[in-house]
């Protein structure tokens, strides 16, 4: 029984996990986030036409007033786009003739784009249709078949290429003042399976929060859990940091607090003399009490500015023999670096302000390593993002709001590719480099939580015997009834993918909860009550 199970969840993960549905037909299925530029985007308006090709209630609205030259609407995926041979994007569109404003050519392009380069229409690929006016009718996109237009004509075949992660809409072209009005609905497309996707089918799923600080002390102005962290501030030989840093660590409130349930790490300019040594800038070095092997690191982080800095979130091996470190003081330093490990989960220097990079240093490479890679996050020192690590048996993956820019995977594995079989430790901090810009004066990492999550150790049948909650049919095609016997009022069912990603959330305060999975990807789903005083989980496989 146990076999043909496992093996089930192994042929439906293996099979259809690593393709990636986008479809939204405005009528509350979707798995897409709209974004407008010069448009004004209705997500619900009414159809306005329901009873002729489009019987839909409920359309996206699409108003282009003539206000700028590039109006569009556009959405952003976590992993590749990937084109294949009968992978068409399609939608349906209706524009009302009276709407339009010029002498533009009626018509919808349809672009892909990869939004993590500074400019990402310099390497865009596109596709225009033209649409008759005043019906709705369907609209294919076949990169495939169809005539495409590389903006860069150096740039390869659309179905070559693993890095678009952005679809942009443009109703009646660009570079124009004119008006327009359009309806846009059910849109879909199902796409390749992804070669770049780190999932394994006999991946451990990291849904058990072992270890967090989410800074929620009261007050202002307060000092660090000192049970979970320990503020390095002992210089190293020569009473110089690293790389020709130039700031001291300290343990002073000044550099490092709670408020407000955030955490700020401060880099500040000041003359500050520690260890018999004066230096012009001070900031703060933290190690956790908590070391690990294998799981999930997740830090949601607003970055300082300044060219100069140098802020990471980045682990140790525990068995470093580093002096002054936490753990080597504990009496776990048997191992110098690199040969301990050192896992990059975010570093962002201020000369290359927004570019967000992860590496690995082993004794295979180091210092300027190969094992590197990271991605523009536009909005890194103003807006609060979550840097996460998954660290597996065989590799590490990074990724920035659930957007992978790097996986590490050596096809050799020994002590000098992979050091990381052993426990490691978090770190935060930021550096000052000897570039500093003249009037810097102060900036803050601001965290707003730190966890750790590991595999939780209760089995899918241990956990169905003990529950009150019955989730039926499972497996399930399009809908699943689940029945709530017993549990107490203000419960919610979170539902996350295998890779632990938050899909959505239900009230389970009534009896029975109808879930409609028909348009979700077929594969195995974590469902997990809120509320229950065991935060009970389910494994639940759609086919």
């Amino acid at each position: 029984m146990n076999r043909i199970l496992l093996f089930s969840l192994f042929v439906i993960i293996s099979s259809s996990s690593f393709s990636q549905i986008l479809q939204d037909d405005f009528e509350g299925n979707s798995t897409i986030t709209w974004n407008a530029e010069d448009v004004v985007m209705t997500l619900d308006a009414d159809n306005p036409l329901p009873f002729s090709q489009n019987t839909s209630e409920t359309a996206l609205k699409y108003v282009d007033n003539g206000t700028g030259l590039y109006a569009n609407i556009y959405f952003d995926t976590s992993r590749p786009i990937i084109l294949e041979e009968d992978t068409p994007f399609e939608l349906m569109i209706y524009i009302p003739g009276s709407s339009i404003t010029g002498n533009q050519p009626n018509q919808i392009s349809l672009k892909l784009q990869n939004r993590n380069q500074g400019e990402p229409w310099r390497t865009q690929t596109e596709i225009i249709k033209s649409v008759s006016l005043n019906n709705w009718q369907t609209i294919t996109f076949d990169f495939a078949t169809d005539e495409y237009i590389n903006y860069n004509s150096n740039s390869p075949d659309p179905l070559s290429r693993i890095d678009f992660n952005r679809v942009v809409l443009q109703v009646n072209g660009e570079n124009n003042n004119d008006q327009v009005t359009a309806y846009i609905d059910n849109f879909y497309f199902d796409g390749g399976e992804d070669p770049t996707t780190p999932g394994n089918p006999n991946d451990p799923v990291y849904d058990q929060l072992v270890w967090s600080d989410e800074f929620n002390t009261t007050g202002n102005n307060q000092p660090l859990n000192s049970e979970k962290w320990f503020h390095q501030t002992r210089l190293p030989q020569g009473g110089s940091w690293f790389n020709g840093e130039i700031q001291h660590y300290t343990d002073r409130t000044d550099n490092s607090y709670v408020e407000n349930g955030k955490m700020y790490l401060v880099a500040k300019k000041e003359t500050f003399t520690d260890q018999g040594v004066t230096k012009q800038y001070t900031s703060a070095r933290l190690n956790s009490k908590f070391a690990f092997t294998y799981g999930k690191v997740q830090v949601r982080a607003k970055l300082p500015t300044g060219v100069g800095t140098w802020p990471a979130i980045w682990m140790l091996g525990k068995n470093i023999t580093e002096t002054g470190a936490y753990w080597s003081n504990e009496g776990f330093g048997t191992t110098p670096w690199p040969a301990c490990g050192e896992i990059d989960i975010m570093e962002h220097w201020g000369d290359y302000q927004n570019y967000v990079s992860s590496a690995l240093h082993t004794p295979s490479s180091f210092g300027g390593t190969i094992n590197t890679a990271g991605q523009i996050v536009p909005t890194a020192s103003t807006e609060f993002h979550t840097y996460t690590l998954e660290w597996y048996e065989d590799r590490m993956v990074f990724s920035v709001d659930g957007d992978v820019h790097y996986t590490y995977n050596p096809t050799v594995k020994n002590d000098n590719t992979w050091p990381f079989d052993k426990d490691q430790y978090i770190l935060l901090n930021t550096a000052i480099e000897p570039s500093i810009e003249s009037g810097f004066t102060e900036s803050a990492m601001e965290i707003d939580y730190v966890r750790v999550y590991q595999e939780s150790n209760l089995s899918t049948e241990v956990v169905t015997d003990e529950s009150k909650l019955t989730i039926s049919p499972n497996p399930v095609n399009q809908f699943t009834t689940v029945i709530n016997e017993g549990f107490r009022d203000n419960q919610t069912l979170e539902v996350y993918t295998i890779r632990g990603r938050l899909k959505d959330t239900y009230s389970i305060n009534d009896r029975r909860t109808r879930i409609n999975m028909s348009g979700w990807s077929a594969g195995v789903y974590l469902f997990k009550v809120k509320g229950a005083t065991n935060n009970q989980s389910y494994k639940i496989i759609k086919l």
